[in-house]
């Protein structure tokens, strides 16, 4: 079950035809986490799951159920469709998968708090025992969670609703929930978050943080003087002047290859823009650790 700690939104890695290299992603996260995070959450955005066929998924789901970090793997549905989120959680659960980040369906505008909350209803009623990290990312889903809506699903259904993902930050400040995890989208705010009794972070940039995110994070627990956060925050920023995944693939596929394949409408940075990337990470002495593992 997901506790408090650092986590990546982990890539997804693709083969030259376009498939999801299973195998590569797979080792890709268990890297991060050798690399100091307490777990890494497949299929969230930054691993382009809407774009991801729900076969291939399943391929990985499979794969990682017997992998010596599986307690530390975590899975994200990424689907529009109420059914295909329900299928896969279903068969995460045969796998023994149980803890699961969802986002609200994007691309119609107009949702509202009464069909999110029927969405996550539905999605209960058909598996009891889910348990569900809420993805707060209104510049994706067209959704910004209250403070209320947060309330009043987990008033509704406390066994089920465990935490969320603050990407659009109107949360983390205000929600205070018992037994409630909390998780910004950013390390800008880790160590705020900390402060006010949030759970830690899931980020897209722990993909290449990892070691330094979970630096700050212990540091924190142990009341230990901070001396890693600003460097921390800098390189967020730099990461921050461009599209995430542009970005983090651009820079990881200088030393992997792996990492060259994005699905369209995905692109990799220009090489203007790679560069300039490069550089402002290289000006704050920022560098990686070799990032596939067995």
């Amino acid at each position: 079950m997901i506790t408090r700690g650092v986590y990546s939104a982990t890539c997804s890695i693709l083969n030259n035809d376009y498939s999801l290299n299973v195998d590569a992603t797979i080792a890709h996260a268990a890297s991060t986490i050798n690399n100091g995070l307490h777990g890494a959450i497949f299929f969230g955005s930054t691993g382009q799951s809407q774009l991801i066929s729900i076969s291939e998924k399943k391929d990985l789901i499979a794969k990682i159920a017997n992998h010596k970090l599986k307690k530390q793997f975590f899975l994200g549905t990424g689907s529009n469709s109420l059914k295909e989120t329900i299928d896969l959680i279903k068969y995460g659960f045969e796998y023994g998968f149980k803890d699961f980040l969802i986002m609200p369906p994007a691309y119609y505008k107009g949702n509202t708090d009464e069909g999110v909350f029927n969405f996550y209803s539905l999605i209960i009623s058909k598996i009891p025992k889910v348990k569900i990290i809420l993805y707060n990312f209104e510049l994706l889903s067209g959704y910004k969670f209250s403070v209320e809506a947060v309330t009043k699903l987990v008033k509704a259904f406390p066994n089920n609703i465990i935490g969320c993902k603050d990407s659009t930050s109107n949360l983390y400040e205000n929600l205070k929930l018992p037994n409630f995890l909390i998780f910004p989208g950013t390390e800008k705010k880790l160590l705020k978050g900390l402060e006010l009794g949030n759970s830690g972070i899931i980020s897209a940039i722990c993909n290449v943080t990892a070691s330094l995110a979970r630096k700050v994070f212990d540091d924190f627990e142990n009341k230990k003087e901070q001396k890693h956060n600003d460097k921390l925050i800098a390189v967020r920023d730099v990461f921050d002047g461009y599209n995430l995944i542009s970005a983090l693939h651009s820079y990881m596929s200088v030393k992997d290859d792996n990492f060259k394949n994005l699905l369209p409408p995905l692109t990799l940075l220009n090489s203007t823009e790679k560069k300039e990337l490069i550089s402002k990470l290289d000006n704050l002495k920022f560098v990686i650790k070799n990032n596939l593992a067995a």
